[in-house]
């Protein structure tokens, strides 16, 4: 049963020129200035959020993105300061990038947070995506294989950090603590100072191409699929639901899942279809490149794979596929009726910020969607 609202700002600008024939996205160049508006968009979000009742306010890490896009580097420092300014709103990380870690500082970090705002933040986790940031940093992801071994014993390290009083690891990125002297005996072990106080830990993480599946469901974290065509998020939570259970968790259709969406209310689907098309086909530009345009074709398959369609999707295939919900409120009912009665198990929907869309218009539609549309689930 869906029980809770949730949205997701991944940090853009109000941009210029949106659209598919609007600016290209590469050639996007904004100052300081403009940069920090991200942080005025997250204050005035989380505060009309946490007016209007809504869950979980989750943010995306991302660095260097001069264009616009994502532009928030630390979701642990921006939760904290969020959570001062608001009541009851969770903060949640879709996703610390942990390849760009030491997982030992993320694990403190989130750890102190989890204390300053009284168990408000939800740690989440990603292995990255974006060439520019990762390999910047540090650490591989172009090489997906190097890149998951590395977040894996990163993983291993964060578990054993929040969950025992003291531990040690060797692997082969890591060798915790230093074999060094200290104060005249040989260090063994240490103790992550402090340790979270709400245990254990709620992990998320993202799912796109599924290789992941297993894993996740296997360690207890949850997945989050967004803006994913209808029949690839079918085949996302059967998987899930079937890993888990090999790892003797018997979970209902759905459970420990959480499922993003577009939206755009207006008096007809027409109507919100128009409204939202910039904004739909600006993100798009951007994330096309990069393999996320998780639409699929009638086989399932997503988009950008061999056979499978590759250009920039349409609202309109959007809203085909259940990706997208727009039109009056009683159709985004309707919709998301037909997802609760699918999937028993699930119980968290978390609505995305369209890229570009002015905050004026996008806090409208917050306001639309809590009073018109979240008073007909529970929770």
């Amino acid at each position: 049963m869906i029980k809770r609202f949730s949205v997701l700002y991944v940090g853009q600008l109000e941009l210029d020129n949106v659209g598919l024939d609007g600016t290209p996205a590469d050639e996007r160049r904004y100052s300081n200035d403009r940069i920090v508006q991200a942080y005025d968009n997250s204050v005035a979000l989380a505060k009309h959020m946490d007016s209007l009742g809504y869950y979980c306010m989750w943010t995306a890490e991302h660095h260097f993105q001069r264009e616009g896009y994502e532009c928030l580097p630390n979701l642990i420092l921006l939760g904290v300061h969020l959570a001062g300014l608001t009541q009851r709103l969770k903060f949640g990380s879709a996703f610390n990038v942990v390849p760009m870690w030491h997982p030992l500082r993320l694990a403190e970090d989130f750890a102190m947070a989890d204390i300053l705002t009284g168990g408000r933040l939800v740690f989440g986790v990603g292995r990255g995506y974006h060439s520019r940031e990762v390999e910047t940093f540090g650490a591989p992801v172009i090489d997906n294989d190097a890149n998951k071994e590395l977040f894996e014993e990163q993983m291993e390290i964060i578990f054993k950090a929040f969950n025992e009083d003291s531990f040690s690891h060797q692997g082969k990125h890591y060798t915790i603590p230093a074999k060094v002297p200290y104060r005249g005996y040989d260090l063994e072990d240490i103790t992550l100072v402090p340790r979270p106080i709400n245990l254990p830990v709620e992990m998320w993480q993202p799912i796109a191409s599924g290789r992941t599946l297993e894993y996740i469901a296997r360690k207890g974290i949850k997945g989050m699929v967004a803006l994913t065509g209808e029949l690839l998020v079918e085949q996302l939570f059967r998987s899930y639901q079937e890993y888990a259970a090999l790892a003797g968790r018997d979970l209902a259709l759905g459970q420990d899942m959480g499922l993003g969406f577009g939206f755009c209310i207006d008096e007809s689907q027409e109507a919100a279809i128009e409204k939202v098309r910039p904004y739909h086909d600006e993100r798009y530009k951007w994330f096309a490149p990069f393999g996320f345009v998780r639409y699929t074709d009638s086989q399932g398959r997503p988009w950008g794979t061999p056979g499978a369609p590759s250009r920039v999707p349409t609202i309109e295939e959007g809203v085909a596929q259940n990706v997208w919900l727009c039109g009056p409120p009683s159709l985004v009912i309707d919709r998301l009726r037909d997802v609760e009665q699918k999937y028993a198990g699930l119980e968290d929907i978390i609505l995305q910020w369209p890229e570009g869309m002015p905050w004026p218009e996008f806090k409208e539609q917050l306001t639309l969607f809590a009073e018109e549309v979240m008073p007909a689930f529970g929770g």
